[in-house]
């Protein structure tokens, strides 16, 4: 049995226990990091590299639209920013276009840090509360 990549394991281990909310983190963090490494193939340029960032940032985004409970009015009110940026990272790869990108990079940034937020400040009453975080 070959041995694995240790930080491979520490990745996987990573995905493995966390929860609901660290998810939605990790997956803020990564469209991030396809964002970035698109406009750095636009820049290089390297069609294949960005168009490859490009469709895995979009995956991204759609399994936060799939994982929406509509039920909630705040998930009604993501659904339209989530698909505004899904089109949005279409026409950047169309157009090559880092500007979109950056705008993109913008909106998920504003995500990521308020669901950072939000787990913080729950994490914040769950210890205020006596139960274990």
């Amino acid at each position: 049995m070959a041995v694995s990549n240790p930080y491979q394991s520490y990745q996987q281990n990573s995905v493995n226990t966390a929860s609901p909310g660290e998810l939605t983190l990790m997956l803020y963090n990564g469209c991030l990091k396809f964002i970035h490494q698109a406009k750095t193939a636009i820049a290089d340029p390297n069609i294949e590299m960005k168009n490859t960032n490009i469709q895995k940032a979009q995956n991204i985004i759609q399994e936060l639209m799939v994982t929406l409970n509509m039920e909630l009015e705040i998930s009604q009110n993501m659904m339209p920013l989530y698909d505004y940026i899904n089109r949005r990272l279409i026409e950047a790869n169309i157009k090559n276009d880092t500007a979109i990108l950056d705008e993109v990079e913008g909106l998920v940034t504003e995500f990521r840090d308020t669901w950072k937020e939000v787990i913080q400040v729950n994490r914040q009453k769950q210890f205020t509360q006596g139960g274990t975080v």
